[in-house]
């Protein structure tokens, strides 16, 4: 046989390589592991659902006394309820939280974009912005009750303290996180402070504003709740000073459960938000998820 007929006979590597490719994608073939997006996703549902089952053997065994620590059962049955009386609180808790976050979220902006605009200001004020989340807010709550009222405004102005600081530290880091040489290159082009802002300096800052919000968002409903528990009339956190003075405990857990879906739920928004306004993140999470 000539050399040339032997080289014809013999099968390229990329002819091989392109066979194996096709085999390992053809249809019916069974896949040797799980996608890894699958299995981060089940974790945590499958790890909640062991933890109340746990929680439920605990309760059934006799192991806690009851009015210490209630079964799951006794706390759902507590939430159904009190349903109506717990929505109604809810509705006002939700009303302080979107008016504290949206005050919040404005305060911040505004306080970035200055602080970003003029050093002397972020020198003068940054370090008092740190400050205000030294200062616990159960130490601040009364001073506010006893300031406002104990309407709605004392609520707000707590959550509003609570929440702009993620705001203005994620903002600030993504202006600032802006490649000068970019912002160099705008300004040879005549680009003014305003365009710049608009198409540099705001893209760059969105994954550090959402990250932000996320935590603000959980911030609005805890801060609305410790309000509610120094004064008002309405509101879980009243609700919650009304049932641990009657020692029911099952009706105090499904409060607590209440407000932590309710936190979940915000969390969510802003991730829906966020992917509305960041479409290019979508390919990029596609490729990680593969």
């Amino acid at each position: 046989m000539s050399t040339r007929h032997k080289a014809s006979a013999t099968p390229s590597p990329e002819k091989g390589s392109e066979a194996r490719s096709t085999a390992s994608v053809r249809p019916g073939a069974p896949r040797r592991a799980a996608r890894p997006g699958v299995l981060a996703s089940a974790a945590a549902p499958v790890t909640v659902v062991a933890l109340v089952c746990i929680w439920q053997l605990v309760c059934s065994l006799g192991l806690v006394p009851s009015f210490l620590l209630p079964s799951p059962v006794a706390v759902v049955q507590a939430l159904v309820g009190d349903w109506q009386l717990l929505a109604g609180h809810a509705v006002t808790s939700l009303a302080e939280a979107a008016l504290g976050l949206g005050a919040g979220i404005a305060l911040g902006f505004g306080a970035a974009v200055v602080m970003d605009r003029f050093e002397l200001v972020y020198r003068a004020f940054y370090p008092l912005v740190v400050l205000t989340q030294t200062i616990p807010t159960v130490a601040i709550a009364p001073l506010l009750v006893l300031w406002f009222g104990y309407g709605m405004l004392p609520k707000v102005v707590l959550i509003v303290v609570s929440t702009f600081f993620p705001i203005t530290v994620g903002l600030l880091d993504g202006f600032r996180s802006v490649d000068p040489d970019v912002i160099d290159l705008m300004r040879s082009m005549g680009a003014s402070r305003a365009q710049i802002m608009r198409h540099a300096k705001l893209p760059a800052s969105l994954p550090h504003f959402f990250s932000g919000l996320k935590i603000s968002a959980a911030y609005a409903i805890v801060g609305a709740v410790i309000a509610e528990w120094l004064g008002g009339f309405s509101g879980l956190g009243v609700y919650m000073t009304r049932v641990r003075s009657a020692y029911a405990f099952d009706k105090m857990f499904a409060v607590i459960l209440l407000i932590s879906a309710l936190s979940l739920v915000l969390m969510r928004v802003v991730e829906v938000v966020r992917r509305a306004a960041m479409p290019w993140e979508r390919p990029e999470r596609a490729r990680r998820d593969r």
